[in-house]
């Protein structure tokens, strides 16, 4: 059962692990850095979180300063699948980065999150909710397809055709209450699932 499955996971050398990322997640602050993670999650959409790490540390300022051109040339050369519109996504979105931080200041939960898919483009639930996690803000879900694998493998969900808003909210709540009996927040226990999933803690 899955619950046992993460206390056991718990009670090993994973947890020290985990706690390390929750703690980098909640450190990130000021305009560069969050930029960085908003790009970062830009980047893994159809794409992968390695892949998007890797490029993140490359790219480094450059997601600030380069211009459309320069970043679509970076990011080809870099591997990335989609260099022309990942790069078109981050330059609008630094046009809304005062936006962002405002946002962050003076929202919180499903109004911040909603914000977030509102106005950036290339991001859509499972991004913002990635986005947020990643600068401490613990109380959302990223579902991904390695998520969904293990929650259908548990029986605890019927595989989505098509992930909707509503399904999303809808298989959150579920994360939700499995987040309550495992004395897990969202963003802590997203990092157990994958690595039940995957073998792997990235971010």
């Amino acid at each position: 059962m899955l619950v046992e499955r993460i206390e056991e996971l718990k009670k090993s050398s994973v947890r020290n692990t985990i706690e390390e990322r929750i703690r980098e997640f909640e450190s990130v602050s000021g305009r560069k850095r969050i930029f960085s993670e908003l790009c970062f999650c830009i980047l893994t959409a159809n794409y992968s979180a390695s892949g998007g790490m890797r490029i993140q540390k490359a790219i480094d300022d450059g997601f600030l300063t380069l211009d459309e051109g320069e970043l679509e040339r970076r990011l080809r050369e870099l591997g990335h699948r989609f260099p022309n519109a990942r790069a078109s996504y981050i330059v609008a979105a630094r046009e809304k980065l005062d936006a962002l931080l405002e946002s962050l200041r003076r929202l919180n939960g499903e109004k911040l999150r909603s914000w977030i898919v509102r106005n950036i483009k290339g991001i859509g639930y499972k991004e913002a909710s990635h986005f947020l996690r990643n600068i401490g803000r613990l109380d959302y879900a990223i579902i991904d397809f390695h998520i969904i694998d293990l929650l259908v493998s548990e029986d605890l969900i019927e595989r989505p055709k098509t992930l909707t808003k509503k399904r999303y909210l809808e298989i959150e709540s579920v994360l939700r209450d499995l987040g309550k009996r495992t004395g897990l927040r969202l963003g802590e226990l997203d990092l157990y699932l994958w690595y039940l999933e995957t073998g792997k803690i990235l971010k």
